[in-house]
C-alpha cells in the first residue's frame, strides 16, 4: 500500500463534503476517482496534497514515497521555452553528465592512487547515468512532448506565450517525466486531442508508479483503470474494476439497495396496520401485543432511501416539426486562413434520424465547420444546401450563443417571450437552476452552468437538427449519461464535434472523421472507426508524406523498369556487335582465301572455277558492305 485515507471528514460550513472518508491505493495500482460537479474530488486531492486542511482523518504516504500532482489549471511562469521547461526534470541527469566529463578531464592528468580512486568514481557514475536512461533523456523528452500533442516547431515556444490550455500539457509532461512514485491527475484529458489521449492511456498503462485519477472522460477510464473510488453525497465506496464494471456493479447495488428500501416499507407499513387493529380491540392482551410489536419496530435499523438515479438533470429533446428525409447537403467546401489550410472540396450528406459524430485533432477546423453551417463564418468555397423544414438548433461551446450581459431568466424569457414565469422556473430547475439562482448573470456562471443555460435553450428550441460542438465539456458523468440518454430517444438529426470517446460509441450511428484535409466516413460507433482507422485514412486521405512516398515508389519503380530496359537492350546491341564483328572476321578470312585461290596454276586456268570464285568474291564484298553499316551503327550506341 503506498498511500492511505482514513476517515477524512471535510465541510464547508453546512455543508459536508466528505463524511469519513477511507480508501486505500496499492502501489503500482492505477485507480479512479469519480463523483458528480462539487461532490469533493479535487478537495480529496487537494487534502492529500496538504493544501487543504481536513477536518478530521489523516492521509498516510508510504515511507520515501513521493507524490506528484496535475491540478486542473496550471499557470506556469518562466522564460523557458517548452522544451526547455521539460528540460528542468532531467536536472540530476544534466548534473551527473557534466560530472562525468569532468572526471574524463581529470583522469588525464593524474597517475597512481588518485586516478584508481577517480576511475572508481566514474565508473560508478557512468552506470547510475545508464541505469537513470542518461543517454536517452533527450528522446524521452521529446517523445513526451509529442505524445501530448506539441509539434517540433512548438519546443522553441516561449512558456509566457502559451494558451492556459498549452500551459497544462507541459505541466503534464513535467510531472510524467519526473516519475513520482504516485501520480495524482486532477482532468488530465481536458487539453488533448483524441491521438494524445490515447497515447497517455498508454503511457500510464505502463507507468511504474501508482496513478488516482479524477476524470470525467469514460472511455480514458475504461482504458487504464482497475479500480473506483466513488464520493457520493458524502460518503465512499470502492469498487474493483474499470468504468464500465463499476457503472454495471453500481446500477446492481443501488437496484438492490431499492428493492431493499421497498421491502422495508412495505413490512413498516404491514407491522403499523396490524399495531393499529390491535388497538383498536382495546383489550388489555391485544394492546401487550400491539405495544411489543412497536418495540420490535422501533428497534429495526431503517434503510434510507437511495438518492435518485439521474437527479442532476432532466432533458426532453422533441422536435416541433419532421424534416424532410434530406437534412444537410455539403458539396466542395473549402476553408483556410492565413498560413493554415483547413480542409478543401470536402463533401457529405445527412439524413434524418442520424446521429453523426465529426472528429478529427486539435486544428483541423472541426468547429470552423460547424460555424459555416450555421452562418457564423464564410466558407472560401462550395456550398451546403439544408433541406426541407429543417430548423437548426446550435450548441456553441464556447456559448456564443448566450448574452453575458443577461441574467439566466432574461436569456430565456428574451428568446422565448411566449412562455410564463412559471413555465421559464420550471424549465431552469430542470437545469439546477432554483430560487435565485436565475438571476445571475451568465458572465458570472462557471463553464459547466453556461453549459447548462445552453443546453435549456436548446431544449426549448424544438429545432429538428441539432448542432453540438462539444456538448459534453462540463458535464459530470452522471449529466453526461443523462444528455446521451436524451440524444438517443431523439427523434430528429444529431450533427456534432466531441472529443468524448464513451459518448461517441454511445450515441453516433456514423463518424466523420476530419484527416489530412479531407473528409472519411465510417459507418459504425468509435470502436469500429478505431478498427478501421489505418486501412481507409491510408485508401482515402493519405497524408502529403505518404502520397510522396507512393510517388517517390512509384517513380523509383519506373526508374529500376527503366533501368531493366536499357540494361536488356544494351545486352542485346552488345550480342549484335559481337555477332556482326564474328561474320565480318568470317567474311573477310574467307575473301583473303579466295584472292589466294585465285593465282593457284590449276586454279586460273579454270575458267568456270574462277568464274563462281568471282561471284562468291562479288557477294561477300556487297555484304561487308552491310555489316560494316551494321557496326558503325551498334559500335556507335551509347
Amino acid at each position: 500500500m503506498i498511500l492511505s485515507c482514513q476517515s477524512i471528514c471535510k465541510a464547508f460550513g453546512e455543508k459536508v463534503i466528505l463524511r469519513d472518508a477511507s480508501f486505500h491505493i496499492e502501489e503500482r495500482e492505477k485507480a479512479a476517482l469519480i463523483g458528480n460537479n462539487g461532490a469533493g474530488k479535487t478537495t480529496l486531492l487537494r487534502i492529500i496534497m496538504q493544501e487543504l486542511p481536513a477536518d478530521s482523518g489523516n492521509v498516510v504516504l508510504s515511507k520515501d514515497k513521493n507524490i506528484g500532482y496535475l491540478a486542473q489549471y496550471q499557470d506556469i511562469h518562466g522564460h523557458h521555452t517548452i522544451y526547455e521547461e521539460l528540460l528542468t526534470t532531467k536536472q540530476y541527469i544534466l548534473d551527473m553528465e557534466n560530472r562525468i566529463r569532468t572526471l574524463e578531464q581529470e583522469m588525464k592528468y593524474v597517475s597512481g592512487e588518485k586516478l584508481e580512486e577517480l576511475m572508481n568514481t566514474y565508473t560508478r557514475l557512468t552506470h547510475q547515468f545508464e541505469l537513470e536512461n542518461g543517454y536517452a533523456y533527450k528522446s524521452e523528452i521529446t517523445g513526451v512532448l509529442k505524445g501530448l500533442g506539441f509539434d517540433e516547431e512548438d519546443f522553441e515556444k516561449q512558456i509566457e506565450t502559451l494558451s492556459g490550455g498549452q500551459k497544462t500539457r507541459v505541466a503534464l509532461g513535467k510531472l510524467l517525466l519526473s516519475k513520482p512514485d504516485i501520480l495524482l491527475l486532477d482532468e488530465p484529458t481536458n487539453h488533448l486531442d483524441m491521438e494524445s489521449i490515447t497515447w497517455l492511456e498508454t503511457y500510464l498503462l505502463n507507468y511504474p508508479g501508482a496513478v488516482f485519477i479524477v476524470s470525467h472522460d469514460r472511455y480514458f477510464l475504461d482504458k487504464v483503470v482497475t479500480k473506483v473510488v466513488e464520493i457520493e453525497a458524502g460518503e465512499m465506496r470502492m469498487y474493483s474494476g474499470n468504468y464500465s464494471a463499476f457503472a454495471l456493479k453500481k446500477a446492481q447495488l443501488r437496484d438492490a439497495q431499492y428493492k431493499a428500501y421497498l421491502n422495508q416499507q412495505r413490512e413498516i407499513k404491514h407491522q403499523e396496520a396490524v399495531i393499529t387493529k390491535l388497538r383498536s380491540f382495546n383489550r388489555e392482551k391485544s394492546i401487550r401485543r400491539a405495544e411489543s410489536r412497536e418495540k420490535m419496530l422501533d428497534k429495526i435499523q431503517r434503510i434510507e432511501k437511495p438518492v435518485e438515479v439521474q437527479n442532476q438533470m432532466r432533458i426532453s429533446l422533441e422536435p416541433r416539426y419532421i424534416s424532410g428525409n434530406d437534412v444537410l447537403s455539403v458539396e466542395g467546401l473549402s476553408k483556410a486562413f492565413p498560413g493554415q489550410t483547413l480542409f478543401t472540396d470536402i463533401s457529405f450528406e445527412l439524413k434524418r434520424g442520424e446521429r453523426v459524430a465529426l472528429i478529427g485533432n486539435n486544428g483541423t477546423g472541426k468547429t470552423t465547420i460547424l460555424k459555416i453551417l450555421n452562418g457564423i463564418v464564410a466558407a472560401d468555397a462550395g456550398k451546403f444546401t439544408l433541406g426541407s423544414k429543417v430548423q437548426i438548433g446550435y450548441y456553441d461551446q464556447e456559448h456564443h450563443v448566450l448574452h453575458m450581459e443577461k441574467t439566466i431568466f432574461q436569456e430565456i424569457s428574451d428568446t422565448y417571450p411566449t412562455l410564463t414565469e412559471t413555465e421559464i422556473r420550471n424549465m431552469l430547475a430542470a437545469f439546477l437552476f432554483t430560487g435565485d439562482d436565475v438571476f445571475k448573470e451568465i458572465s458570472a456562471l462557471s463553464g459547466g452552468e453556461r453549459g447548462r443555460v445552453s443546453l435549456a435553450k436548446l431544449m426549448l428550441s424544438e429545432a429538428n437538427f441539432l448542432i453540438l460542438d462539444e456538448p459534453t465539456n462540463h458535464l459530470d458523468i452522471a449529466s453526461k449519461e443523462i444528455l446521451e440518454e436524451a440524444l438517443n430517444s431523439y427523434t430528429g438529426t444529431v450533427f456534432y464535434v466531441s472529443h468524448d470517446r464513451y459518448f461517441i460509441n454511445q450515441t453516433a450511428t456514423r463518424i466523420l472523421d476530419l484527416t489530412n484535409q479531407t473528409i472519411v466516413n465510417y459507418i459504425g460507433d468509435y470502436d469500429y472507426y478505431l478498427e478501421k482507422k489505418d486501412e481507409m485514412t491510408q485508401k482515402y486521405a493519405p497524408s502529403a508524406q505518404v502520397v510522396s512516398e507512393v510517388r517517390q515508389t512509384s517513380e523509383n519503380k519506373l526508374s529500376w523498369q527503366q533501368k531493366k530496359e536499357e540494361q536488356a537492350q544494351k545486352r542485346k546491341r552488345e550480342n549484335e556487335l559481337k555477332k556482326v564483328e564474328a561474320r565480318i572476321e568470317e567474311l573477310e578470312s574467307r575473301d583473303s582465301e579466295i584472292d589466294e585461290t585465285m593465282v593457284l596454276p590449276e586454279v586460273c586456268t579454270n575458267v568456270a572455277e574462277c568464274t563462281r570464285l568471282s561471284k562468291e568474291k562479288a557477294a561477300i564484298a556487297e555484304e561487308l558492305e552491310t555489316l560494316y553499316e551494321k557496326w558503325e551503327e551498334l559500335a556507335g550506341t551509347d
